[in-house]
């Protein structure tokens, strides 16, 4: 399997609303980037609605897309993040959070009823969604003399580097990040732009 360059991910928070029966799906969605940040959305989704039926969720994280949750919050097993994944994956997203919120409306809907309204309702939500392409990044460390930074700067515009951080002293330190499609042509052509110190760079 190829190695990704990009990934795709929603670029703001949405909401939507459908409504099955009389029970009301409340669907949202969230660009996140790890699962201290879905909490925090979850459980300010819960304060704001404490008198709904069910709060059922999916998400996806990483772009290798490896790591994922899909809960039902008490319906019947598999009628409800599975069904609102799907919909993640059919978008081909990651680093996304989906909630579909019920308010339950006297109405059972049956297992193939849930899961067709909590597909529709998640559909429904990312069909607002705004999505855009994110580059993958390798993030490398630059030393070199304060005399030959020019070099620096012309290693980083070669293979469209972004600064994250420099200190310019006598002895100079850049922090940037290298898109992951140049990564292959840097190992090659690295020799070129001695004597600078380029090393992975893995914060701590």
């Amino acid at each position: 399997m190829s190695t990704p360059f990009s990934y795709q991910t929603i670029e703001h928070s949405i909401n939507s609303l459908i409504k099955e029966k009389g029970s009301k799906f409340y669907g949202f969605a969230f660009s996140v980037q790890n699962e201290e940040e879905i909490k925090i959305h979850l459980d300010a989704l819960k304060s704001e609605h404490p008198k709904a039926t069910h709060h059922c969720y999916a998400w996806r994280l990483g772009t290798d897309k490896q790591n994922y949750r899909a809960n039902d919050d008490g319906e019947p097993s598999g009628t409800a993040g599975l069904p609102i994944l799907g919909q993640i994956d059919a978008n081909g997203l990651t680093n996304c959070l989906v909630v579909s919120i019920r308010y339950f409306g006297g109405t059972k809907l049956g297992v193939p009823g849930l899961i067709s309204a909590y597909k529709a309702s998640a559909k429904e939500t990312l069909s607002q969604a705004e999505i855009s392409t994110q580059l993958i990044f390798n993030s490398y460390s630059i030393h070199c003399q304060y005399a030959i930074l020019n070099r620096a700067y012309q290693f980083i515009q070669e293979f469209e580097g972004n600064i994250l951080e420099q200190h310019l002293n006598e002895d100079c330190t850049i922090i940037v990040n290298i898109p992951l499609k140049n990564i292959e042509r840097l190992q090659r052509e690295m020799p070129n732009f001695y004597p600078l110190n380029i090393n992975p760079y893995h914060p701590t």
